[in-house]
């Protein structure tokens, strides 16, 4: 018999790695308030609902970038346009400074990026200081996250060894359009990269940015994608194009909030486990646009005032919302129901919110057995 209308033809909550672009458009052209009820299902079904964990970005080595991104201010392609100044890689001190006031705001998890093709393209020193940085802030008692464009197994490995928690490498759009997203490199070395961090035994944070001139079959092509990878990522960061002005996208229009919840809502179905998180763009949404993304799936975001060269939500802003929305943010190595060992607590002194945490994904885990 034919499903009744509205109703979709699989099982809500299943971890799966066989997604087809029909289902992921189906789950797309769902009636918007239908698709959020399912994946708030599903999301209570895994994850604390009030639990949202902050996150702080850095960037630590800004511009001058050889890679040819359209959305990106980085790009040395662009420098005539954007006059972003290409600046040296930041001192070990002053990135120690900037972690301890993200862990004094809040932030359990400390990003760092360089806008570099990959650690192949700059001196050992440059690389040896970043793994410093790694793991001097992992010291800290926060989980580290690091962005530095392309690697190969043996650096992902010195980043596992230096104590990196995870590491972010976004697909950015569909394997189709990917093409008009830049011209420097394709999509399997995205891939090839994420291979390299998995078997390195790192966490993967990978995701995409919504707005970038793809259509809703881009959007769901790329969430196939992440859903159909050996493993799915421990978090999924949806971002939403903030135009930069001189980059070739600078006249485009920004996503609405509804389309970030649209997106996250799927995220959600495809990946039960995977921490998605509402990444760039969210200074441009209101209140009840971000509720909505966390009711829909969303459970971590970016903290501070500007993410790498864009700018974000302030700190006071943020209180207040997670005040407003009883929200509570999630402590740091509390286990992951998705991800490697790198994040999942085990290799940790075991405090009573890790044993929380840890109680919490076992009963996940005998649900889904």
């Amino acid at each position: 018999p034919s499903p009744p209308p509205g109703s979709i033809p699989f099982e809500l909550g299943a971890v799966r790695h066989d997604w087809t672009t029909a289902e992921v458009e189906l789950l797309y052209e769902r009636p918007l308030l239908d698709l959020v009820f399912d994946a708030a299902t599903v999301h209570r079904r895994f994850h604390d609902p009030r639990q949202v964990q902050q996150c702080t970005l850095l960037s630590i080595k800004t511009g001058g970038c050889p890679e040819t991104c359209n959305y990106c201010a980085q790009s040395s392609s662009w420098k005539e346009t954007t006059e972003l100044k290409a600046e040296k890689l930041m001192q070990i001190d002053d990135v120690l400074d900037a972690a301890k006031r993200a862990k004094a705001a809040g932030s359990t998890r400390f990003c760092m990026g360089t806008a570099w093709r990959g650690p192949s393209q700059v001196g050992k020193g440059q690389f040896d200081r970043v793994l410093t940085m790694t793991r001097e802030v992992r010291d800290m008692g926060m989980e580290v996250c690091a962005t530095l464009g392309m690697l190969n197994f043996e650096q992902a490995k010195q980043l596992r060894d230096a104590g990196l928690t995870a590491y972010n490498h976004n697909l950015d759009t569909s394997p189709e359009f990917y093409p008009k997203v830049t011209s420097s490199r394709n999509y399997e070395d995205r891939l090839n990269t994420i291979a390299a961090v998995r078997d390195a035994g790192i966490s993967v944070c990978c995701g995409g940015i919504l707005g970038l001139g793809e259509d809703e079959r881009d959007r769901a092509s790329l969430l196939r994608v992440l859903a159909n990878l050996p493993e799915h990522p421990e978090s999924v960061p949806i971002n939403a194009l903030v135009p930069v002005k001189g980059t070739p996208l600078e006249d485009f229009k920004t996503p609405t909030g509804l389309e970030m919840v649209r997106a996250i809502a799927v995220a959600r179905i495809v990946m039960p486990k995977t921490v998605v998180r509402l990444s760039a763009g969210r200074v441009n949404m209101s209140p009840t646009d971000q509720a909505l993304c966390f009711l829909a799936g969303a459970n971590s975001v970016f903290t501070g005032d500007t993410l790498l060269t864009t700018p974000n939500n302030e700190q006071s802003e943020d209180e207040q919302l997670m005040k407003d929305l009883g929200l509570v943010g999630r402590p740091a190595f509390e286990p992951y129901l998705a991800g490697s060992k790198s994040s999942d607590g085990s290799e940790f002194p075991v405090s009573a919110s890790i044993k929380e945490g840890a109680a919490r994904a076992r009963e996940a885990r005998k649900a889904t057995a």
